[in-house]
Order: C-alpha cells, then structure tokens, then sequence
C-alpha cells in the first residue's frame, strides 16, 4: 500500500511540473521539502538549491524534494499540497505570494509539518524559522551607492528612476522602504517608480523605455531593486542611446550584472552570501526534522530568525567581496569579451 501510494503521489508531482524524488517507504531517515519561486532569478538554480540539497547530504540520510513555481503562486500552492500528501517532515518555503502562502503555512501547521521561511517572509502562518538578510538595509545599501555615483558626477540633485521589484514580494517592500530612506534626505528627487510584477526583466525594460521616451536627459540614475530588473533598465537605456549613461543599482551579484559592472553599465550590485543563507536553512531543517530545538539571533514577528549582513559591491569591491568568498572567479566574470574592461579595472 506504502509503495503503491508513493507512486500515485510521484506522478501527481511530475505532473504539476515538479522536479522531485519521492522516497520510498526505509530509503531515508526523513524528508525536507524545499520550494523555490523563481527561475527568473538566477541565484536559486545556481546557489540556493543545490548549496541547500548538498549540505542536508552531508548531515546525513535526508531526502530533499524540490520544486520551483516559475512565480507562479498556485503552481506553488500545488505544488506544496503534493509535498505535504507525500509525507515530507519539514518545508523549506520561499514564497511566490506573502499573502496566498499562509495557506502552505495552514496546511502545513494542520499536519504538524515545520516551515521555515526562506528568504522571504510569509505574511502569516506559525513559522518554525526565518533565514534571509537585512532587507531594509539592502535598501539602503543600492540608494547610498547611488547618491555617492551621482553627487561624484555633480548630479546630485538630478531625476531617478525607481524600478522596485515584486509587489507580491515582502522583501520588494523592505528594499524600496531602506532605498528611500537615503533618497529622501539626498537632493534627488523621484520622476516615477514602477512595482515590476514578478520581478520580470522585460516588464523592467518595457516600463523603462516608456520613461525615457517622457524624461529623456532628466533621468539620472535608476534605482533597480536587483540585477534582472538591473538588465532589463540597462537594455531600455542602451537602446535609447541615453547619454550620460545613468547611474544603476542591482542586486545578487549575478554573474552577468558584474559583467555590466565592469563594463560600466551598471554601478553597483548588493552581494548577498547565499551559501551561508542555504547551510543555514539546511541547518535548521535537519535539527527540526530530528525533534531538536532552533534558536534564532533574533526574532522576527515573534519567529526565531537569522538575518545576514548583505554588502554592496561596486567595480572597485568585486576581489574583495565575491571573488575572495569563491562566489564568482575573475574567470568567470573576465571572459574574453570582458577581459580589457577587467583589466582596466585592475581586476585581471
């Protein structure tokens, strides 16, 4: 029956578009439940899952069943009611939608199944655990950086852009909150601010050009919330020919948001130590998953959390910051179509 069971649950999963392996009955002593938003942004395929599957491998015979929603808030809905009807021990959820996650958490909760927030905080539901960084401060972080590039440029009263990231993302929230808290007490002043839904590049750049064509020169700087929104308002400029270039922020130290920083088409980005998030997480879930007791440095909405420092990165931090933690190699970053922007850059 345990088997059968197992199998019927195994197609239900693959047929809600899920990457998983359903244990079978003794294959291993529990099983954590990891659910990712996006592929859109690039840090959950390339860090967050597999840093967070190898470190539950070395603590031991645990199973990790993955899936990502493609921002798609009842695709992860879905796919979490699969997780929980199969039996997984512990739910490891980064959010889609803060609002219509509360009923993973209920779910969850009914069954007795801990969840942790990841990265982004779930609006409600008894959480177990809370691991992300200080998202106001990395709000602070991209708005300083911003205002020091463009009093440099004798700019610092000019017009900016504000391209905020995901109204159904908490941390999209935090991030534009820390943001203006410098830009209100700079000289700059906000021509327009636009809430990308899904954290979409192209929704970025559509919304972008549009503001170009209505500001022209006006516009100095664009704050963008992280390196997609980032790409998508670098690829709107560029193909204006806006001249001065404006100053960009970004977010994530994505591979190639540090390419556009060498190459000067965007200023700085935020890194964020993603392998201590997900060990953390990881962390955390075994000890939950084995009856052990979780203690946070601090508490968040009255959850045990672990919020972590970000650091904004401008072309002159990259060997310190992501290159010294083996987050990128000077390699990775300094392909031959970068290599004299590297090298001017005393990267290379």
């Amino acid at each position: 029956m345990r088997r059968t069971f197992a199998f019927v649950v195994a197609v239900a999963l693959l047929a809600g578009g899920l990457t998983a392996c359903v244990p079978q009955s003794g294959s291993a002593d529990g099983t954590i439940a990891l659910l990712l938003p996006d592929k859109k942004t690039a840090r959950y395929e390339t860090f967050d899952r597999p840093v967070f599957e190898a470190r539950v491998k070395e603590l031991g015979d645990y199973e990790v069943l993955y899936a990502n929603a493609d921002q798609d808030a009842a695709k992860q809905q879905q796919q979490a009611e699969s997780m929980l009807t199969a039996g997984v021990d512990v739910l490891v959820l980064d959010p889609v939608d803060a609002q219509a996650a509360v009923t993973i958490v209920n779910a969850a909760n009914a069954q007795d199944v801990p969840v942790i927030a990841y990265d982004r905080m779930v609006a409600g539901g008894e959480l177990a655990y809370y691991v992300s960084f200080d998202n106001t401060r990395v709000g602070r972080l991209q708005a300083t950086a911003l205002v020091a590039a463009l009093e440099e440029r004798g700019e610092a009263d000019g017009g900016i852009l504000m391209v905020n990231g995901s109204p159904t993302d908490n941390n999209a929230a935090s991030f534009r909150e820390g943001a203006l808290e410098v830009i209100r007490d700079s000289g700059l002043h906000v021509l327009a601010e636009y809430d990308t839904p899904d954290w979409s590049p192209d929704k970025a750049q559509a919304w972008v050009a549009g503001q170009i064509s209505q500001f022209g020169d006006e516009i100095a700087g664009v704050y963008a919330a992280n390196d997609g929104t980032a790409s998508g308002a670098v690829a709107a400029l560029r193909a204006a020919n806006v001249s001065p270039f404006p100053v960009v922020t970004g977010q994530d130290a994505e591979l190639t948001a540090l390419q556009r920083i060498v190459a000067g088409d965007q200023h700085m980005t935020v890194y964020k130590a993603l392998e201590r998030q997900a060990t953390r997480a990881a962390d955390v879930a075994v000890d939950l998953l084995n009856g052990r007791p979780v203690e946070g440095e601090l508490e968040v909405n009255g959850t045990p959390a672990t919020l972590l420092e970000p650091v904004a990165v401008t072309v002159d931090d990259i060997l310190d910051t992501v290159v010294a933690d083996g987050f990128w190699r000077v390699d990775d970053i300094c392909t031959p179509e970068y290599a004299a922007a590297c090298e001017a850059a005393g990267i290379l």
